[in-house]
């Protein structure tokens, strides 16, 4: 059981702070995402807590950082841009933060290949990088205690990004 005051990684808000557990037959958490610029409270069911995961630790961030070069893109493909957003969508609010980390450096590299053709990369790509960079910047942000902007920095620095490629 998580414990007031801890962070969480909530599967589709994102990092968000435990500011109470309520007791009883119908146990729920009160979660405030973090980050967010309009955030509202969650209330999230204690029976689903397994769908929670902590953020990482300190040191689980900086070794994460430490492995960003080595990290392998993704090769999944699917028959439209729909069904791709679809499974990268599950696969971040299932995943880690690793998979926030290879699902961007995926997207970040198809987007560059695409620009490279003179070709412009479909909205969803955009999308889909956007939501990655937001989910990995905030849960590295929260571990590493500083700002999400500075997480962003921080990782694009290790992925050979310049920060105007935002």
């Amino acid at each position: 059981m998580f414990a007031v005051g801890e962070y969480v990684v909530h599967p589709g808000q994102g990092v968000c702070q435990v500011e109470d557990v309520t007791e009883g037959p119908r146990a729920v958490y009160q979660l405030m995402p973090v980050g967010k610029r309009h955030p509202m409270r969650i209330s999230f069911p204690v029976a689903n807590e397994g769908r929670l995961r902590p953020i990482l630790s300190r040191d689980e961030a900086r070794d994460l950082l430490d492995e960003v070069p080595a990290i392998e893109v993704e090769r999944f493909e699917a028959r439209n841009n729909s069904l791709e957003e679809e499974h990268y969508r599950a696969e971040m609010r299932e995943g880690s933060c690793r998979d926030s980390i290879r699902i961007a450096k995926t997207f970040r590299i198809r987007i560059e290949e695409l620009s490279a053709r003179n070709k412009r990369p479909p909205v969803a790509y955009e999308r889909i990088l956007k939501e990655a960079r937001e989910r990995y910047s905030s849960e590295l942000a929260v571990a590493l205690g500083c700002t999400p902007a500075d997480a962003l920095e921080l990782l694009q620095a290790r992925m050979g990004e310049r920060p105007e490629d935002n």
